[in-house]
């Protein structure tokens, strides 16, 4: 869990990162940081905004935009204020990468200014809410296809191609990196590579599929073991994300790979990953029943200190998340 401090105050110190635990990165009384990733598919579904290529970093190009971006990070800042907890502010950069851009006609000295000017705008949030424990991390996505990649990459080749989009955020006042929906352990292992030689804290979080094994088939256990293996145990903790509670919960037992298994941030839906790329319409589940399970989750496993909503969430499930795990 964070340090402790009674000033709540918020401390960078990437350079004094123990491999294995969790980074010195905030000083706080409170053990649980509420993280919201579902802004893609709110805006898509429930506002009827057009993100091609499902990316929101473009909305910095504009004040309308960025105002919007202003509003997700707020609304979660105050959740953090009304229930007493700290909060991970996701940067709009999960696809702001060379490939998942160039569809787009973005260039890479383009994907560079969005990845800085996205920090800039946090750290301008965060600034006017200092009374809440707030992290800024950075979202790095993966090179292909989350669900299904067609191309896989070794962990060198992968290390070379995430350190573009790491070398522009290390200029920034980022706290962490945080590599969200990968699905092989390869890639995670260039990313920590990479952000290893830009001294920066990260951490990885894998997606899965209905039964809790990610999308190339390894299971949670051999990727984790695999990347701290490869790797040193750089990572500063390891996450779950982009599937339903019940596509995993069974898998977390009681070995030592779990205690690296920091935070949850889930589907509100059952869907399978196929199921979700075909759907027309947003399945938002139940909020009050995905708050309790996360809530279960880390009553049995205390060490968990990350819990949020992922694809189909919003406020209503961040609400109830917090309420259910403090209960």
């Amino acid at each position: 869990m964070p340090q402790l401090s009674s000033d709540k105050s918020i401390t960078r110190k990437a350079a004094t990162v123990a491999p294995g635990r969790t980074a010195n990165l905030v000083n706080s009384n409170t053990d649980l940081f509420l993280v919201y990733i579902g802004m893609e598919t709110d805006l898509i579904f429930t506002r009827g905004i057009d993100l091609p290529g499902f990316a929101s970093y473009p909305l910095l190009e504009t004040e309308d935009g960025r105002a919007l971006l202003k509003e997700y990070l707020r609304n979660l800042i105050d959740l953090g204020r009304v229930e007493g907890t700290g909060v991970i502010l996701e940067s709009p950069t999960w696809v702001a990468n060379r490939d998942r851009a160039a569809p787009l006609g973005y260039s890479p000295a383009q994907l560079r200014y969005f990845n800085q000017q996205a920090v800039e705008l946090m750290d301008e949030v965060r600034s006017k809410a200092r009374d809440v424990p707030t992290l800024i991390s950075a979202n790095l996505g993966p090179r292909d296809d989350a669900y299904a990649p067609a191309d896989q990459m070794n962990a060198d080749q992968a290390e070379h191609y995430h350190s573009e989009q790491i070398s522009a955020l290390s200029e920034t006042a980022v706290d962490v990196v945080s590599a969200y929906t990968l699905a092989y352990s390869a890639e995670a292992i260039g990313i920590v590579q990479a952000a290893q030689r830009f001294d920066l804290p990260v951490v990885i979080s894998f997606t899965v599929e209905t039964d809790g094994r990610l999308p190339t088939g390894e299971t949670l256990a051999d990727a984790i073991t695999a990347v701290d293996t490869a790797t040193n145990a750089y990572t500063t903790y390891f996450m779950i994300n982009c599937a339903h509670p019940d596509h995993f919960a069974k898998t977390l037992v009681d070995e030592p790979w779990v205690q690296r298994v920091k935070g949850i941030v889930a589907n509100a839906s059952r869907c399978s990953h196929a199921e979700l790329d075909e759907a027309e319409e947003l399945d938002d589940g139940n909020p009050r029943e995905l708050g309790e399970q996360l809530a279960d989750i880390k009553r049995r496993f205390p060490h968990i200190w990350v819990l949020g909503g992922c694809c189909g969430t919003d406020m209503r499930h961040m609400k109830c998340i917090a309420e259910a795990s403090k209960s």
